[in-house]
């Protein structure tokens, strides 16, 4: 059985959070050498009847998709994470379970992740459409790009809006969902939910008697009915990295814990590293923008988190984008993953000389990080003044936001 990465998401609610605001976060740990890109998506209009052509499988399309703004691995069509310009956002995270994950080519959770972000207003809304989906077309295909092996997994999954979070954790098309609206929650790779459950598949429990994984008579608890028996709960050592802040909890906080190798939670290991980060800001009171920071580069602590706001004319940015290689992609074709093209961006390729000069620990890295720690302070300063501003939002102002912060890295780095 594939080993799940250990990657960590977080949501803290008011009054943990400061200021009526609820922060969100999420490190994505997949293989080292992957590359993460950072793409937006307009809103658009589908015809009748066609379809979206996912990572691995096609299916019906909606007559309209929200504008979103992923964090993905540059092969597949999904998302790690995002959000979409309704204040929604979802992160997903693999997890073994006692029920094995299908090699079986079908929608991938990180699609998932994508579709509930396209087709949700709310986070009750996109749970819907995710675990919709799941009944009808099932979860399976090789998360990595890997030829040698197929890597499945089954999902779970943080979404959040401006109100309320739902964790969402998966097996197979089953599916049991927990409410959260006040105080801190993280997930990461295991299951988490116990006893309190807001909402399930309505054979779940019948599903689970009919495996002798439960008996009917004792109190359900999912985690303890479908989590491996050897489940080793150190894994996810960092998992309480946000409950025990002390402090109101700011996008400050949540980058700081993002960044902590020492917790576990910023993963650099021998086979798997955090290629990429976010968090995002969403302010209870709906007169205030909803903002949303990227790494779109490995390693939080040697990145810098970059903004992004949802207006109507959002200025792309093509240097965060991995190149496009159609339908020549080996991703595409079968027998899949036979070649690995060069999927670096240019802020990618621009970054790995920085991870490598703060690598060294010498006197120039040491600058090299103050100075990429003052950009990034700057940013989060002007977006202070954003959320603290009783006036309207200037779309002209903040619409290539996350275009001039990564020409701003990309020319600092050269």
């Amino acid at each position: 059985m594939a080993v799940a990465p250990p990657s960590y998401c977080f949501v803290a609610f008011p009054p943990r959070a400061k200021d009526g605001l609820v922060v969100f976060g999420k490190n994505s740990a997949r293989p080292r050498e992957e590359v993460q890109e950072v793409v937006y998506f307009s809103a658009a209009d589908h015809e009748h009847e066609s379809k979206v052509e996912c990572t691995y499988i096609s299916i019906d399309q909606v007559p309209r998709t929200h504008a979103i703004v992923i964090s993905r691995p540059a092969w597949l069509w999904g998302a790690e994470m995002g959000a979409n310009e309704h204040g929604v956002c979802i992160a997903n995270e693999a997890i073994n379970t006692r029920e094995p994950a299908a090699e079986t080519e079908a929608l991938l959770g990180m699609d998932l992740v994508r579709l509930g972000l396209e087709r949700g207003t709310t986070a009750k809304e996109a749970l819907d459409v995710i675990v919709s989906l799941l009944e009808e077309h099932g979860q399976g295909g090789n998360y990595f790009e890997d030829a040698n092996s197929c890597h499945s997994f089954q999902s779970a999954y943080l979404i959040v809006d401006r109100d309320e979070a739902w964790v969402l954790e998966t097996i197979g098309k089953y599916w049991a969902a927990e409410k959260i609206t006040e105080g801190v929650k993280s997930i990461c790779n295991q299951l988490s939910l116990t006893t309190k459950i807001d909402a399930e598949h309505p054979e779940l429990r019948n599903y689970a008697q009919s495996q002798g994984w439960w008996t009917g008579e004792d109190t359900f608890n999912f985690s303890e009915v479908f989590a491996l028996p050897d489940n080793h709960r150190d894994c996810c050592a960092g998992k309480n990295s946000l409950e025990n802040q002390e402090e109101s909890i700011t996008v400050q906080t949540m980058i700081d814990i993002l960044r902590d190798k020492a917790s576990g939670v910023c993963v650099d290991s021998e086979s798997f590293l955090t290629t990429a980060s976010t968090v995002s800001v969403l302010p209870q009171n709906r007169s205030s923008p909803c903002i949303h920071y990227f790494t779109g580069t490995p390693d939080p602590s040697r990145s810098t988190f970059k903004p992004f706001i949802f207006v109507d004319d959002v200025k792309l940015v093509p240097k965060a984008q991995s190149p496009s290689f159609g339908d020549d992609d080996p991703a595409k074709k079968n027998p899949r993953f036979q070649e690995k093209p060069d999927r670096r961006h240019e802020l990618y390729k621009a970054h790995e000389w920085a991870r490598a000069i703060i690598g060294s620990d010498q006197e120039q890295g040491r600058k090299l990080r103050k100075t990429m720690l003052e950009l990034e302070r700057q940013g989060l300063e002007a977006m202070e003044e954003i959320l603290s501003s009783s006036g309207p939002l200037d779309p002209e102002e903040v619409g290539d936001l996350l275009y001039d912060c990564v020409d701003t890295e990309i020319k600092f780095f050269k």
